[in-house]
């Protein structure tokens, strides 16, 4: 396949645990997973540098946890192995594909994943491998999404690239309101006082003080995510 031009050399792409369920109600969709690890690998062909994140909310959601009366913390913790669970199988995916991958876990369990140490997942990003960041930021009471923007930033990756069900963000739900409005362009602010629900608080706030795009695309559309970084198809770019 020729390159497309593109020009970001480093992104973070951000998916949900649901993305990996397919049609299911719960847990992964082998066959959706493969899909999405092709996806990566055609962007990676392309000669980017990529890392990602990957939600639990598909086996473990903490917040609903803590709301059937289980301690928050806990039921976040819960929810951080979750992640593990899935970039495990992702970096299956990927690797069946011949694209070598690294799972890198805020919390240490060395018999499965390496622990986070930035320079070293900076150099398997130079070497172009594939970084899957799992269990979160380490800490209760933070998302993935917060996950994947302080990730992000760490790492100097230009750009973040939310995979949604939608192909960007509208003023109202699309798939209850045939009137909804898609922006094209947002400004951080505007997410935060509109309540766009793009990304939490936490992660919004953390992106705009690095300045770093946030790019909604549908992670649905096949061969939308490298047609969105070679300047393709239909997204929101959420940036001041």
């Amino acid at each position: 396949m020729p390159e497309t031009a593109t020009k970001y050399t480093r992104v973070m792409l951000k998916i949900s645990g649901e993305a990996l369920m397919g049609d299911q109600g719960y847990g992964l969709h082998p066959p959706t997973v493969q899909r999405i690890a092709e996806e990566v690998k055609s962007v990676r062909d392309m000669g980017v540098e990529i890392c990602m994140v990957i939600g639990g909310g598909n086996i473990f959601r903490g917040l609903q946890g803590s709301a059937q009366g289980m301690e928050r913390t806990t039921a976040d913790y819960m929810g951080m192995l979750a992640t593990v669970m899935n970039a495990l199988a992702m970096q299956s995916a990927l690797e069946s594909l011949g694209v070598f991958t690294r799972v890198i876990s805020a919390i240490p369990m060395d018999q499965v994943c390496e622990p986070y140490i930035r320079r070293r997942a900076v150099r398997h990003l130079e070497k172009k491998r594939v970084c899957i960041f799992a269990a979160g930021t380490g800490n209760p009471y933070f998302t993935t999404d917060t996950a994947a923007t302080l990730r992000a930033s760490e790492m100097a990756c230009q750009a973040i690239f939310k995979g949604t069900k939608v192909d960007g963000v509208y003023d109202k739900d699309p798939k209850k309101h045939a009137d909804a409005k898609r922006y094209d362009h947002v400004t951080y602010d505007e997410v935060l006082e509109k309540h766009l629900g793009v990304m939490d608080a936490t992660a919004i706030a953390l992106a705009r003080d690095n300045n770093l795009p946030i790019i909604v695309f549908s992670l649905d559309e096949p061969g939308g995510f490298r047609g969105i970084l070679a300047g393709q198809g239909t997204y929101t770019r959420v940036q001041d």
